[in-house]
């Protein structure tokens, strides 16, 4: 379980360092809320992404974490404010205006991430350990790589997101917060506070009976998982490239 832990925290990483989220602070205004417009998209995509998965998950107490993560998405039955509509409240207080909201599409990057997110838990659900699989891209791709993105994008917030002492986020924080991975796989408990380490639980179990050949789907799904989110992030990079040239003259 160390070496899977380490293998997945050089992942963890790895996509830290990508240019675009190490070098946030230094992009336009105008590129950085084209990063948040695409990334909305992501994350209406979480939802149904989350419902596929259950459909395919077969082993209950598995199903049952998903559900609960699920349903925290919609806090109630009230009319309170589901987590799409705080994070466009962000957006809102970061300078994104309504109607850069209303009239940007899905660029073809950010529609291939989509696809192939969905293409990924599908095919995870055709292969003999498709609870492992199916589980670990719950726990990596919509959980810790969320928490990570999430960590770089408030370095760029924090100081329009936090006024008078007083942190107003009502989406990014919160999700860095409570996606992350703060325990190892070996150590997570269902009482954990995060996302990622209620279902490192059950992730945990299916490593510690399948053998090097669930770690090998393990590390598998991890890699292509955080494939996705890198393809996200590269279509940004020529905004980075753009400041370069305006930089070095």
């Amino acid at each position: 379980m160390e070496e899977l832990d380490r293998f997945e925290d050089e992942l963890i990483g790895r996509y830290a360092q990508h240019p675009v989220l190490a070098d946030i602070a230094g992009l336009p205004d105008e590129d950085f809320a084209a990063v948040l417009l695409q990334r909305r998209f992501l994350s209406l995509a979480f939802t149904p992404a989350y419902d596929l998965a259950i459909d395919l998950l077969r082993e209950e107490e598995g199903l049952r974490i998903a559900r609960v993560i699920l349903r925290e998405e919609y806090p109630d039955s009230r009319g309170m404010r589901s987590h799409r509509e705080d994070m466009t409240a962000d957006m809102y207080r970061l300078g994104v205006s309504r109607e850069a909201l209303v009239h940007t599409r899905p660029t073809p990057a950010t529609r291939r991430a989509i696809d192939a997110t969905f293409d990924l838990i599908a095919d995870a659900g055709t292969r003999e350990d498709s609870d492992l699989r199916v589980l670990t891209i719950l726990r990596f791709w919509g959980e810790i790589l969320v928490s990570v993105e999430y960590g770089r994008l408030w370095e760029r917030m924090e100081p329009l997101l936090v006024q008078d002492g007083e942190n107003v986020s009502r989406f990014y924080y919160p999700h860095h917060q409570h996606d992350a991975k703060s325990e190892s796989l070996a150590t997570a408990d269902l009482l954990a506070v995060t996302h990622a380490d209620r279902l490192a639980t059950r992730v945990r179990a299916y490593l510690g009976t399948g053998g090097e050949r669930a770690a090998d789907s393990f590390r598998e799904t991890e890699e292509r998982s955080l494939a996705i989110k890198v393809g996200f992030y590269d279509q940004f990079l020529p905004a980075l490239e753009r400041v370069g040239t305006r930089t070095g003259g």
